[in-house]
């Protein structure tokens, strides 16, 4: 045996389908195994959006059930698959070649398989650049030096560099034979795609094509889609199809073993040396640390100073130097720009970066522990989550690609993330593919649940395939905040696309780039600190005042703050402003800092869940219900009761409770929120938890207990830390709501942010005393402006009102003055007879003195008679034009007024309550619920918002708000058997019954009935 392969190597034989056989004949179970079978070379996972069908995990199992030591991925201008395609290839003992399918559309134009990293970098270069320039691909591949090309194979014979080769798929060998190419055998390498792996999977392809071409799947070309051939075949079964030409075998051989693409996935790839070197680099942010904490901290305490240094080894250590300095630099950026911004995440454990500004929560105040953000323990990467204003979040990404980026070289792109295609949105797709109605559509949709109840054949098929694709990726899309930013040019790593948005956009996903060691900065906007800004300049134009919003410590002392948080009333404020945080604020009586805190992770599902939200309440509001806690569990948490309120407390917990190890702890931590969810990892942990427990003694049902509160908290408790940072946006934003209210609640307006709809951010204007005053066609702005008391809404909230009509209403009352009255108007504005019309019923000539239907008719009159002159405007710019003699006509009703406002705002500005019908049905007043405690009552409320939850049996039920005719809030409790009977049917008012409740002081009804009240009708 020995002896035939040595002849085999030395003498070069081919015919490989000869002496496999041979082998197989005489050494049954070993023929193949002599063979190292390499030979695809053109393998595609479903990262070739709406081509592939399958997974990374399955094409190496398939590859491996046919016994193949190597393949090479080659995804349609994609990389996405790439890493883990290595982790996977390498997990199975399969030798993995990566490439790129270079393709227009669906035709392949030429595979690049990298030699080495090199390799892959100039690929990614070169795909990078055709696609963010929008470049198709030459028909010939640019003169690689470290990759090779494979070209499909042409009947022309043109000139091939070193590296280069022809592949020929097995049906294509009879045309070979005849052709030029024949006499190149040394060029010609096997091309056998490979992108489906069952008939069930192409007609899964044919079906991603017919989306991708948003054409019916029986008007599919079959050029614009795979062959049912382009799977894996045996190394037998290739030898076979390959009769005479197993050259072919040989060279795919030879070029797949030259590919040796070596990668270490566990070094950092973030940018370093960011000031030469790395010793330079944590000086630095040595320096800069300790200049903060002076700031920070005027008494500079040993225990501070022992914390710092602790954090700098262990940053220093873990190679995450750069990760706080390039952070550090946002928000140095950031504050000369007087951005504001908010660091929360994790980060806010470490007092390195309180003391450098990125985060604005003193971790010593509130005993947080560095180890939660970044420990030996922890692989996972540091986590800083940041801020910014919804206006200023494009200038400060903007300012990273300019700083990190080199001429010539890109090192800084946003992250990826997939789309995939999920259930409902795949019916709605195969059906349009499969040629069904929209009105059959959505009846499949709505019993894909009840797979009895369908009978045509169509909706089957659909339903069938639509559970194939379920789950697989669409197209890559961008991650919500997520910046890349690498030592090496990011293509050493990815590819590289150019979305609309204007950044270069990576083809790897978050768990891909930590996977290698590319760590994400977070970049994030909201409207709360959009809110802040607006209000802060509203402010000085309106009174004059420069308000310094990060007195933190002195908002945390503020009485008027603290009423507004035992109160409840904190609409407009960030995060605290929903029914259901100023119910639990009103319920706590919370007045201080570390009580908005827990309130912040309380609230959230996994707490409330478990029941523990209203047992915290309890013992925060009682004593002596304290001592209901386990005592080791009061121990570990005395700060909230013995309950766990925080991410950090699970592994509290688990660590003193269960004495688990601290990295055992921290996979029960990384499963409850969702970045770690292994089923057999956790499973071993939860053995280990309760024997641990039962070895200490513990009480089974204590234990079982405290268990279920580990479990409700999977993937929704929120860290302390990040508790903290919301909590300190909403103290800066209840400052400014305590002291400056109406502009504030104008800033909240400005940014169309907030929980409530503008309508209810305007009532609170009103109930703060300020004159709410419709679009003014002098007074008014593009947004809402204030005037001392008064405030003018902006013409932006006019639905149909045309951005172009307001641009010119503006420039022309800048250019050349106010406006006299509607002629004058008319004569300076070039806008449509609809636009003057929209303008005319919201009020915006009231200062004329005329009424609306005076206006009315004489826009009609005037705009009508202008089509018939030539000299257009100048007719009424003319002195002495004749005042119009307008009929009399119909006095004005304020409830056609609120109509109007409905229809133009899409909400009222005076009392809605004028249109209700029925103004004799009597109601009681929200202030006056608590002396009906108990009772039933009816009372009348304009719906404001609806919750909806499910009980423990499945069950709907539903929260409801709203407001009574005196503008104060009502709360109110729907239980199933109301919801089932007397559903919500949208806005409007309500006619409300039910028995008056209350709980830790606050009041709200338990309904019985709920009808919506009938509106007045110009026409009754």
């Amino acid at each position: 045996m020995l002896i035939l392969l040595t002849f085999i190597k030395y003498t070069k034989i081919y015919r490989f389908a000869y002496i496999t056989q041979y082998l197989s004949n005489y050494f049954p179970d070993q023929g193949e195994a002599y063979f190292t079978k390499y030979m695809f070379i053109n393998c595609h996972s479903y990262y070739s959006f709406k081509y592939g069908t399958l997974s990374i995990e399955e094409l190496v199992s398939e590859a491996k059930s046919k016994k193949l030591d190597a393949l090479a991925l080659t995804d349609i201008n994609s990389v996405a698959g790439v890493f883990p395609f290595i982790r996977e290839a390498q997990k199975n003992g399969i030798h993995p070649v990566i490439g790129i399918d270079f393709r227009n559309g669906v035709k392949q134009q030429y595979i690049g398989l990298a030699k080495n990293q090199e390799g892959f970098y100039e690929l990614n270069r070169h795909l990078s650049h055709r696609r963010t320039k929008g470049l198709e691909f030459d028909t010939q591949a640019p003169a690689f030096q470290h990759s090779f090309v494979v070209y499909p194979f042409r009947e022309n014979v043109f000139s091939l560099r070193e590296n280069e080769f022809i592949g020929i798929h097995p049906y294509q060998l009879n045309r070979l034979v005849k052709s030029p190419w024949c006499r190149y055998k040394d060029k010609l390498v096997l091309l056998q795609p490979v992108s489906f792996s069952s008939k069930l999977e192409f007609n899964a392809h044919r079906l991603l094509r017919a989306v991708d071409k948003n054409t019916l799947l029986s008007k599919l070309e079959p050029e614009e889609q795979g062959d049912i051939s382009d799977q894996f075949y045996s190394y037998a079964d290739m030898v076979a199809r390959c009769e005479g030409h197993s050259y072919l075998l040989y060279n795919s051989q030879r070029l797949l073993e030259a590919c040796q693409f070596s990668f270490y996935f566990q070094a950092v790839k973030n940018k370093r040396d960011i000031l030469g070197s790395d010793s330079e680099d944590f000086d630095y942010l040595r320096q800069e640390t300790f200049k903060g904490a002076i700031n920070r901290y005027p008494d500079l305490t040993q225990k501070i100073s022992t914390r710092l240094e602790k954090e700098l080894e262990l940053i220093q250590q873990k190679g995450f130097v750069s990760y706080f300095l390039i952070n550090y630099d946002i928000v140095s950026f950031a504050q000369q720009r007087n951005y504001y911004h908010v660091g929360r995440g994790s980060g806010a454990n470490s007092i390195v970066a309180y003391c450098l500004g990125i985060t604005d929560v003193d971790p010593i105040e509130l005993d947080l522990y560095f180890e939660r953000f970044i420990n030996l323990y922890r692989e996972n990467p540091p986590d800083f989550d940041i801020d910014f204003s919804w206006t200023d979040r494009d200038e400060v990404t903007k300012y990273i690609f300019e700083k990190y980026n080199k001429e010539g070289q890109e090192h800084v792109a946003l992250l990826g993330s997939y789309s995939t295609f999920q259930a409902n949105s795949m019916l709605r797709e195969l059906g349009k593919v499969f040629g069904l109605p929209k009105t059959e559509i959505e009846s499949l949709i709505y019993h894909a649940d009840k797979p009895n109840h369908i009978p045509d054949q169509y909706g089957k098929l659909i339903l069938k395939y639509s559970q194939v694709l379920h789950g697989m990726p669409s197209h890559l899309t961008i991650h919500a905040c997520g910046i890349l930013i690498s030592h090496k040019p990011i293509h050493y790593y990815t590819a590289t696309e150019m979305p609309p948005k204007g950044f270069p956009l990576a083809h790897i996903d978050m768990h891909t780039a930590e996977d290698i060691g590319l760590h994400k900065f977070d970049i994030l906007s909201q409207r709360g600190l959009g809110h802040i800004k607006s209000s802060l300049e509203i402010i000085y134009q309106n009174q004059g005042v420069e308000v310094d919003i990060r007195e933190v410590k002195k908002f945390k002392k503020d009485p008027k703050i603290k009423e507004l948080l035992r109160t409840g009333h904190t609409i407009g404020a960030f995060y605290v402003e929903s029914p259901a945080m100023r119910m639990l604020l009103a319920k706590m009586k919370a007045s201080e800092y570390l009580e908005l805190v827990a309130a912040s992770s309380i609230i959230r599902p996994g707490v409330a869940r478990s029941g523990m939200m209203r047992e915290y309440i309890l013992r925060h509001v009682n004593k002596e219900r304290r001592k209901q806690a386990h005592p080791v569990m009061m121990e570990i948490m005395p700060e909230t009761y013995g309950i766990m309120v925080y991410q950090e407390d699970v592994i509290k917990v688990a660590h003193y409770f269960a004495q688990l190890s601290l990295s055992e702890a921290d996979i029960l931590r990384r499963g409850m929120s969702g970045k770690s969810r292994s089923k057999d990892e956790f499973q071993r942990v939860k053995d280990q938890f309760f024997l641990n427990c039962e070895k200490l003694g513990r009480d089974p049902k204590i234990t079982k207990e405290v268990w279920h509160q580990i479990e409700s908290f999977a993937g929704y408790s929120f860290a302390k830390g990040h508790s903290a940072s919301f909590a300190v946006e909403s103290y800066q934003s209840l400052y400014l709501k305590a002291y400056f209210p109406l502009e504030f609640m104008v800033g909240v307006i400005n940014n169309f942010g907030g929980f409530y709809h503008t309508e209810f951010y305007i009532h609170e204007l009103r109930m703060n005393g300020a004159d709410i005053q419709a679009p003014h066609i002098n007074e008014s702005d593009h947004l809402t402006n204030i005037k001392w008391k008064t405030v003018y809404l902006g013409f932006i909230h006019l639905k149909y009102l045309e951005k172009a009509s307001i641009e010119k209403i503006l420039s022309e009352r800048r250019a050349n003055g106010l406006f006299v009255g509607l002629s004058d108007f008319i004569a300076r504005v070039d806008i449509s007879l609809e636009q003057v019309l929209i303008l005319i019923r919201i009020g915006c000539f009231r200062f004329t003195g005329k009424s609306k239907q005076e206006l009315l008719w004489e826009a009609h009159f005037i705009l009508n008679k202008r089509k018939t002159v030539t000299t257009g405007s100048e007719l009424f710019r003319q002195t002495g034009f004749r005042e119009l003699q307008v009929p009399k006509l119909e006095a004005a009703d304020l409830r056609q007024e609120i109509v109007d406002q409905i229809d133009i705002l899409e909400f009222p500005l005076d009392s809605p309550f004028h249109l209700v019908k029925d103004q004799t049905a009597p109601s009681i007043k929200a202030r006056d619920l608590k002396q009906y405690l108990g009772k039933q009552v009816q009372i009348i409320g304009y719906l404001v918002t609806i919750k909806y939850t499910r009980t423990v049996k499945g069950d709907v039920m539903n929260f409801g708000t709203f407001v009574d005719r005196e503008g104060d809030w009502i709360d109110t409790v729907h239980f199933p058997p109301v919801v089932k009977k007397h559903p919500f049917k949208g806005r409007g008012i309500y006619l409300i019954r039910g028995k008056v409740t209350q709980e830790f002081d606050f009041y709200s009804i338990e309904v019985t009935s709920c009808e919506r009240m009938a509106y007045w009708n110009a026409g009754d």
